[in-house]
């Protein structure tokens, strides 16, 4: 009976926490805060919802992403990761760079939003 009593126990702390790893928490150390492009990438938003900043998101080079079978996909972490149609953003791309918004959790990786690079 003690031992139930402990597994249930563990299940009660480690639930809430698998349940919130799908929530991206931001992490805007200030290194762009005099950036002009702050505001505009405060305000990006895909159909998940918004990207965050800057700071959450970073640059993806060439290699590591394309465009297959009519869809974009990004390698992060060594894998091929298939981007969801409501992560794009379909926006002009004011950074130029090709970026990624990832949402690692214990169920593995998914893409918040996803800016492919402009066309310049």
């Amino acid at each position: 009976m003690d031992r139930l009593k402990l597994s249930l126990r563990s299940a009660l702390l480690v639930v809430p926490l698998v349940l919130c790893g799908g929530h991206a928490l931001g992490r805007d150390d200030g290194r762009y805060a005099n950036s002009p492009l702050k505001p505009w990438f405060d305000s990006l938003r895909s159909q998940l919802g918004p990207c965050c900043s800057d700071a959450d998101g970073f640059a993806v080079a060439d290699p590591d992403w394309e465009s297959y079978n009519g869809r974009y996909r990004v390698r992060l972490d060594g894998q091929w990761i298939e981007v969801p149609d409501e992560a794009v953003i379909t926006e002009p791309n004011r950074a130029g760079r090709t970026m990624v918004w990832p949402v690692k959790t214990a169920f593995g990786i998914s893409i918040r939003c996803f800016m492919p690079g402009s066309m310049i």
